[in-house]
C-alpha cells in the first residue's frame, strides 16, 4: 500500500471556499444556459470551467480505486456551499482526472468516462445523541473489520493502514445497538495551513463510518458507496479528540441508506451525512 504524500496536483485550490459544504444525491443545472446530456436524466451547463487533479494511491478505498467519500469531497470543493454528488464509476488512482465546473455544477471525468456528477444542494438530517469518546473507544473494540473486511487497505477504515497513513476509523456497535461509533484523532497530515482538517477528509471519515451501520454484506457481496450527502458546520482542528458515529436509516433491495456524523470532544457537531451504499459482487474487486 503506497503511503506517498500529496503533490500539488492532488490538492489544488478549490474554486470556492466555504465552511458549509455538502453532498447529496442527484445532479441538476441551475444556469439559464443549459444543454441536456444524451441518454442522461441530468442537466449540464453549456459553459463550464476546467480543472484537473490526481487521486494519490494513499487515498484508496477498494484496491485500485479512490475512497468514495474522499473523491466526492474533492469534486464538491469546486462548488460554492452545500453540494451533491453521485458516483458513477470507480475513481482511478494516480491518473489525471478532469473537472468541468460552474457555480452550481461539477463533473469528474477520466477521459470520456464520467466518474461522478455534482450540483449544489442542501442536506436536512439530524444526528442521534453521540456517545462519549470513552464509549466510542469501547465500541471500537468490536469493529467487525478486524476479523472480516473486504478492503483492509482502505484509507479510512482499513486495519492494515498504519497510524499517520490511514484515518484508522474503526466503528463498532455501542452498547444500546442503535449506532456504530469510533474515536478519531486526526493527525497533522490531514490539516491545511491553519491546522484545520481539510474538508475532503471529513467527507472520507463520514463515508466509511456510515457504511458500518449497514454491514456486514451477504456472503460473496461487498458494499460500495453510491451516493453521499454531507453538511459541514464547523472546522475541526488536527489533533483534537472527536467521535465518528453512524446509524441505519432504511434498506431498499441492494441499496442501504444510513447516516453518519462527527462530533468534537466538547460535543459540538462538526459534520453530518446521509449515504447510500450498494451491494455488489465481491469478485468485482478480486474477491476481497
Amino acid at each position: 500500500m503506497s503511503t506517498c504524500t500529496c503533490s500539488h496536483l492532488d490538492h489544488p485550490l478549490p474554486k470556492h471556499s466555504s465552511i458549509r459544504r455538502g453532498l447529496f444525491l442527484c445532479f441538476n443545472g441551475q444556469s439559464e444556459s443549459r444543454s441536456r446530456i444524451p441518454g442522461d436524466s441530468f442537466m449540464m451547463e453549456a459553459h463550464m470551467a476546467a480543472g484537473r487533479f490526481v487521486i494519490s494511491s494513499r487515498y484508496c478505498g477498494p484496491p485500485g480505486s479512490g475512497n468514495g467519500g474522499y473523491v466526492c469531497g474533492r469534486l464538491a470543493a469546486y462548488l460554492r456551499g452545500p453540494a451533491s454528488v453521485r458516483l458513477k464509476a470507480p475513481p482511478p488512482l494516480e491518473t489525471g482526472l478532469d473537472v468541468e465546473s460552474s457555480d452550481a455544477e461539477a463533473r469528474l471525468k477520466s477521459g470520456a468516462n464520467v466518474i461522478a456528477e455534482a450540483r449544489s444542494a442542501e442536506l436536512d438530517l439530524e444526528s442521534p445523541t453521540p456517545p462519549s469518546f470513552a464509549e466510542a473507544e469501547e465500541a471500537s473494540k468490536a469493529y467487525i473489520g478486524f476479523t472480516q473486511h473486504p478492503f483492509p487497505g482502505c484509507f479510512v477504515c482499513g486495519p492494515q493502514r498504519e497510524m499517520g497513513d490511514g484515518l484508522r476509523i474503526f466503528p463498532g456497535w455501542v452498547a444500546s445497538g442503535s449506532m456504530v461509533a469510533s474515536p478519531w484523532v486526526p493527525d497533522a497530515s490531514l490539516g491545511d495551513d491553519s491546522n484545520k482538517v481539510r474538508s475532503e477528509f471529513l467527507w472520507a471519515a463520514l463515508d466509511c463510518t456510515s457504511g458500518f451501520a449497514v454491514m456486514p454484506a451477504p456472503q460473496g457481496k461487498a458494499m460500495v458507496l453510491g451516493e453521499l450527502g454531507v453538511r459541514i458546520d464547523r472546522d475541526l482542528p488536527t489533533g483534537e479528540k472527536c467521535v465518528a458515529l453512524g446509524w441505519p436509516l432504511a434498506f431498499d433491495g441492494r441499496k442501504r441508506h444510513c447516516g453518519s456524523a462527527i462530533f468534537s470532544g466538547s460535543g459540538d457537531l462538526i459534520a453530518i451525512a446521509r449515504a447510500t451504499w450498494i451491494e455488489v459482487e465481491s469478485s468485482a474487486f478480486g474477491g476481497q
